[in-house]
This record gives C-alpha cells, structure tokens and sequence, in this order.
C-alpha cells in the first residue's frame, strides 16, 4: 500500500501542490500588508507587520481567524469615519468563511473540498480588499 502512495507521479503531485500552495500564501501575504498599510493608522485594527505571522505553517490557521476579520474592520472604521456606507461590511463575511474552511482543510477527507473553497473565499476576500484599498487617497 505504502508503495503505490510514494510513486513519482504522486510525489510530484504532492510537491507541485505544496509549492503552488506556498507562492499562494505569499503573495496573500504580501497583498495584505499593502492593504493595511493603505489604511490611516488610527484605523487600522492589527498593525501591517503581523501578517507576516501567517507564514508560519500551522500557526497560520488561527492567526487568519485575526487578520482577516480585522483587515474588514479596519476598512469599515475608516469608510465610517468618512461617512461611506457602501462598502457594507467590508468582506467581512468572506473573512470569517475563509479563517473556517481554511482550518476545516486540515481534517482528512474533508480537507480537499474546503481546501479549493477556501481558496475560492480567499481569492474574493483580495479581490475585495484591493477595491477597497483603492478607494482609500494615498495621502489619506
């Protein structure tokens, strides 16, 4: 049995899996700090920094469930200083959704199916994020 699962072919399945799911989480990474960094620091809920700390295998799967959430808190308090109230909740729904099915990935069996939501809600969560962020005046 242990045979058939170390074939080549797997590996190189597994490997290709780990390095596309790495340069994902990097540039996640990267998009988030430039989010949080956009928003006037008397709103910002988590300072641009600790999302570094989501490289951090395993860790990650709890500080998403911090950095996420407060990067659409910290849109929604700066949208409502200015008195805008057409970002809604700012993704934070997407947030919350994405910190749940990317720590339910790691239960065998079910890990593969909320594994690619999880990937879908993040993809939208950025998206969101990056219109959000462009909406902020860079002298703001």
């Amino acid at each position: 049995m242990m045979e058939r699962l170390l074939q080549p072919s797997h590996l190189l399945i597994i490997y290709s899996i780990l390095l596309l799911s790495s340069v994902l989480g990097i540039i996640a990474v990267v998009l988030l700090y430039a989010d949080y960094q956009r928003i006037p620091r008397g709103f910002r809920r988590l300072e641009p920094a600790l999302v570094f700390l989501l490289l951090i295998p395993c860790f990650s799967l709890v500080w998403n469930f911090f950095v996420f959430p407060k990067l659409s808190d910290s849109f929604k308090a700066y949208f409502d200083s200015i008195g805008d109230t057409s970002v809604g909740n700012c993704g934070r729904d997407l947030a919350i959704g994405y910190a749940i099915t990317s720590a339910v990935s790691v239960i065998p069996f079910l890990g593969c199916l909320t594994g690619i939501v999880a990937v879908v809600l993040l993809i939208l969560f950025l998206v969101k994020a990056n219109e959000l962020k462009n909406r902020i005046p860079l002298t703001a």
